[in-house]
């Protein structure tokens, strides 16, 4: 089955389940469709990444697209330019609907990927990862990065614009700056979204979802908080649930 192609709608429109995206975080095909039949219609799309992608392989993708449901493509591409280009070819005619590049791979990069994706091909949207949600300042001091998170992710994030990528991934403490510095020239896909009362994990800069959607992210990315749940479904309704409440 061929991809359905994700529209820019502004967000004013767009169905609140839509700008879920559940990420697959497990090892297994089993454990991996069995949150997505429990999830079917909940929510956007399903990131698959690297652990599952390396357990699994490109078959799981298609099989999720084959059930309808859309796929993000985490693998953060990182290499030299015709390496990366190859990569992403491949995803476009896999059919998945987004897929991470890694900013720091450089301008180069990133701008041979946008204009090496064939046109007249249905093609994913390409983020640009800016700095992991787990990475602190000091992380950041400790690989030879004098800049904050902040100032790092504007700074990767204006390449990823100038490389014509459709948007960045960004933790949610970040979002408000982009938008300022930015506007809304690019998608913002936030992770490290923490529902109330839920544990921070390995995640250093976190928020609520309600939080996160106010601050400006058009999608937001969870995983342990609704598949680690005994009901993820459940969990999911939660989620909205407070987004309805907060008039999101």
């Amino acid at each position: 089955m061929r991809r359905r192609a994700l529209k820019k709608l502004p967000k004013t429109l767009m169905d609140p389940r839509k700008r879920i995206i559940l990420a697959l975080d497990v090892d297994s095909r089993a454990e991996a469709l069995r949150l997505v039949h429990q999830l079917q219609g909940k929510v956007g799309l399903f990131k698959v990444g690297s652990q599952l992608f390396t357990a699994e392989g490109p078959q799981l993708v298609r099989d999720i697209i084959k059930m309808g449901e859309q796929v993000f493509l985490d693998l953060k591409f990182h290499d030299i330019p015709n390496s990366a280009v190859k990569s992403a070819m491949v995803t476009q005619h896999l059919g998945v609907s987004m897929i991470t590049v890694h900013t720091g791979g450089g301008l180069k990069m990133m701008s041979s990927i946008m204009n090496a994706l064939p046109a007249g091909f249905p093609r994913p949207l390409v983020l640009g990862v800016t700095v992991l949600t787990s990475l602190s300042n000091q992380d950041l001091q400790e690989v030879g990065c004098d800049a904050t998170t902040r100032d790092q992710v504007i700074r990767l994030a204006r390449l990823a614009e100038q490389a014509g990528l459709d948007g960045v991934v960004a933790s949610p403490n970040e979002i408000e700056s982009l938008r300022l510095q930015l506007g809304n020239t690019l998608m913002i896909v936030t992770p490290g979204i923490r529902p109330l009362g839920s544990d921070r994990n390995d995640q250093n800069r976190i928020a609520t979802p309600t939080i996160a959607l106010r601050a400006g992210a058009d999608y937001l990315v969870i995983g342990r908080p609704i598949t680690a749940s005994s009901d993820p479904a459940e969990s999911v309704e939660r989620i909205l649930e407070s987004l309805k409440t907060q008039q999101v």
